[in-house]
């Protein structure tokens, strides 16, 4: 567990470091309290919150994106342009269409044969380091970033499989992570060309790939919240913009002195700001502790080394919300999967006798489809199960009193039973009333004798949920 957090820490660090360029980047070109509002945006809005700390490919590519356009409005092209090419290839392929405005007005503004240059030098030291390590973990040589391209663009997997979503989907939950700033930043462009076109083209070039970025993942049918970490950074500075223009609307530039419209509108920028952080802090608030026992009920698994060594530990329905083998005591043999109806590909507990790295074992397909290996058939074979009880009219494992013991259970907010706006935001004295919650339980199976006798005590509740 502290490794977890160690790295944790650490992809922070890296998320600081990058942001503050940025912010000493955007107070060079536009001034201190722009860069001051780009700033309490950074740290204090949901979405960048959690996506600063997430172990993920479109998160080093948040951080590239943080970075190069740093260094765009810094004039420093070749590093933006180096940095654009780190951020597609160690990063996330895909997110090239987000560094594409950056790079090609790098090429045209600086000096283009060295920018040019700085970018292919970079990219090709990056794709032969990236072929070494593959060479080194599959034993042949391929590159896993050309294959990832081709997996996904000439088609393969049916990703489909883990969910589709209609077309409004981004803006909703961009919405839920940056609420009203999302709104200002959508309407950056009006601003850029009109009230302030001081921010005409290099900060329009910077933000440009919010508009591309949302439209191109829009399209897409399967659709994650992760996948517009890239542009979170660039949705803080186009609304930061915005509110800084606010009073340049009402100025006119024939009067010697402000007018009162002018004056409100200077007033009103803070208000706004403050609105915007408070409004995301109670996002935050909400997701913690509305979602976060999944986190807090893996780490109860070490206070219960007496269920002994070579221990299964089985998850069901809640196999996407496994938090990592990190929350794993070594007492706890494997983690294996029982089936509740899911039918994508999961993964397989690590097998060295395969190959290692470098086996293609059988159970896996191209299709992202259900292995009938993945899920454990023998579930009276799990010592501890994982289980959500929402609490729906049909019982879950956990009521079966003769079969489990419940070792630890913590609240989880029920998503289809409590209203959009409570569970979204935390609003202070509603959200516990107006919200419905399940439990998030670790569930211990009891041994023979035990459960016989605690299914006698129990009567006919227990007989019920046997039958069930």
């Amino acid at each position: 567990v502290r490794v977890f957090y160690a790295v944790r820490i650490f992809l922070g660090l890296l998320s600081t470091i990058t942001e503050t360029v940025l912010v000493v980047a955007l107070s060079r070109r536009y001034g201190k309290r722009l860069a001051c509002y780009v700033l309490a945006m950074l740290c204090l809005t949901s979405g960048c919150f959690f996506a600063s700390t997430s172990f993920l490919p479109s998160s080093f590519s948040m951080y590239a994106v943080t970075l190069s356009s740093a260094l765009f409005l810094l004039e420093k092209y070749a590093c933006a342009v180096s940095v654009a090419a780190a951020g597609v290839i160690l990063g996330w392929p895909f997110s090239i269409l987000v560094f594409l405005p950056v790079t090609v007005y790098s090429l045209l503004r600086g000096h283009f044969k060295r920018v040019f240059l700085s970018g292919l030098l970079t990219s090709l030291c990056l794709l032969v380091l990236s072929v070494v390590a593959d060479y080194y973990s599959y034993g042949r040589w391929t590159s896993s970033v050309f294959n990832l391209l081709k997996y996904n663009v000439l088609g393969g997997g049916e990703s489909h499989l883990y969910g589709t979503e209609g077309a409004s989907f981004y803006f909703r939950n961009a919405f839920n992570n940056f609420n009203f700033a999302f709104v200002l930043a959508l309407l950056f462009v009006g601003v850029a060309l009109s009230a302030r076109k001081k921010y005409a083209p290099d900060l329009l070039i910077v933000v440009s790939p919010v508009y591309i970025w949302l439209a191109f993942m829009s399209l897409q049918a399967h659709k994650e919240e992760r996948f517009l970490y890239p542009i979170y950074p660039l949705i803080c500075v186009a609304a930061a913009s915005v509110i800084d223009s606010f009073p340049y609307f009402f100025h006119d530039k024939y009067a010697n002195e402000q007018s009162i419209f002018e004056k409100i509108a200077k007033g009103l920028r803070p208000l706004i700001l403050g609105f915007i952080l408070c409004t995301s802090h109670s996002r935050t608030f909400s997701m913690l502790n509305g979602y976060g026992a999944p986190l807090q009920i893996y780490q109860h698994l070490e206070y219960h080394e007496d269920t002994g060594p070579g221990s299964i530990l089985c998850v069901g329905s809640e196999w996407h919300r496994y938090p990592s083998s990190f929350f794993v005591p070594s007492y706890i043999s494997e983690v294996r999967w029982i089936d509740d109806g899911f039918r994508g590909l999961l993964p397989f507990p690590f097998n060295e006798t395969l190959g290692g790295t470098t086996a293609a074992p059988s159970y896996f397909n191209t299709k992202n489809k259900a292995s009938d290996k993945q899920y454990l058939k023998d579930i009276g074979a799990c010592n501890l199960l994982m289980e959500l009880d929402l609490r729906r009219p049909y019982p879950s494992r956990g009521n079966d009193l003769s079969t489990w013991e419940t070792l630890a259970s913590l609240p989880f907010l029920d998503r289809q039973l409590s209203p959009a706006l409570y569970r979204s935001f935390f609003i202070p004295y509603q959200w516990e009333h107006k919200n419905v919650f399940g439990l998030y339980k670790l569930l211990r199976r009891l041994p023979t004798d035990q459960g016989q006798l605690k299914a006698n005590s129990s009567g006919g509740h227990a007989a019920f949920a046997s039958v069930s």
